[in-house]
């Protein structure tokens, strides 16, 4: 038992009796407890009398201490505890392919090696579809555009780059950097986000439509629709690594990006893995304040 925890509850209750019950120990023991405490710090700290206990100057001047240690020695045990509840902790996360391929592999490996019994479960989708995950619980948090969720807290992270995607024998090869107004003539392959698209998003602030004959769920088949000619489109830079395609990529003038977040309802009800691992990816990543 922490003696200091003992010694503060025999000051709050003004008896070691009443400690005693309290702490569920017998009064010899905590006169033991005490006595070893004294012994220690080679003073006397309480008097007992028919009135009661008092403390002696000593015990005056040493209580703030003692009372530091009490909640040292708390906050050490409650360490312990979350510690422990990581060896067979799960942390379910919803995400998009680019964070999944170029972000999460990183991260997971390396929290491992902290915690290696902590497993994850991945679920994969796109805005919308991760933060009605989150609302449902079916996640503990996701990765998103904070702007394209609501009544979740946020926590932005990172911002990733939109590059135009184009075949290799595509006109626009030689120029240095696109306008949007060059992309809204092409046949524009979309990458369906849910409820929020970065890229119609800055079509519409430049007063352009884009020619939209295909919405597509997936970067990669994307990529692939490009390389047979089949259109153009606008991604992000973060999923255009170490890519097999052969497809050509053009900076945006002016540039498109994207905020990426992470969501959540209640960080404190969060099981203890998935708060640690947040803690540990913000501040792997966090650029953004």
């Amino acid at each position: 038992m922490n003696r200091y925890d003992a010694f503060i509850t025999i000051i709050e209750t003004g008896s070691f009796t009443k400690a005693a019950e309290k702490l569920g120990y017998t009064q010899s023991a905590i006169s033991q407890i005490v006595h070893s405490l004294e012994q220690e710090l080679a003073t006397t700290l309480l008097l007992r009398s028919r009135k009661g206990i008092t403390l002696t100057p000593d015990g005056e001047e040493l209580l703030p201490y003692i009372k530091e240690l009490r909640n040292s020695y708390r906050e050490l045990i409650e360490k312990q505890k979350e510690m422990q509840g990581l060896q067979s902790g799960l942390v379910r996360i919803g995400t998009f392919s680019s964070v999944s391929c170029h972000w999460l592999p990183g991260l997971m490996k390396d929290f491992k090696e902290r915690y290696p019994s902590v497993n994850f479960e991945l679920h994969q989708g796109e805005y919308t579809s991760i933060a009605q995950l989150i609302k449902q619980g079916s996640v503990d948090f996701g990765f998103v555009n904070p702007a394209a969720v609501s009544n979740l807290n946020t926590i932005p992270l990172k911002q990733d780059e939109m590059l135009a995607v184009i075949p290799t024998n595509h006109p626009l090869v030689a120029a240095e950097k696109v306008s949007l107004k060059e992309l809204s003539s092409e046949p524009f392959i979309l990458l369906d986000e849910g409820q929020l698209s970065e890229p119609l998003e800055f079509f519409k602030q430049n007063n352009l439509q884009p020619n939209i004959q295909y919405q597509v769920h997936d970067d990669y088949t994307i990529m692939s629709m490009i390389e047979k000619g089949l259109g153009i489109s606008i991604l992000p830079e973060l999923i255009l690594n170490r890519i097999n395609y052969n497809i050509i990529t053009k900076k945006i003038s002016p540039p498109i990006l994207r905020t990426i977040g992470i969501a959540f309802k209640n960080k404190q009800a969060l099981p203890i893995a998935s708060r640690y691992f947040i803690d540990f990816l913000v501040k792997q990543y966090r650029d953004i304040t």
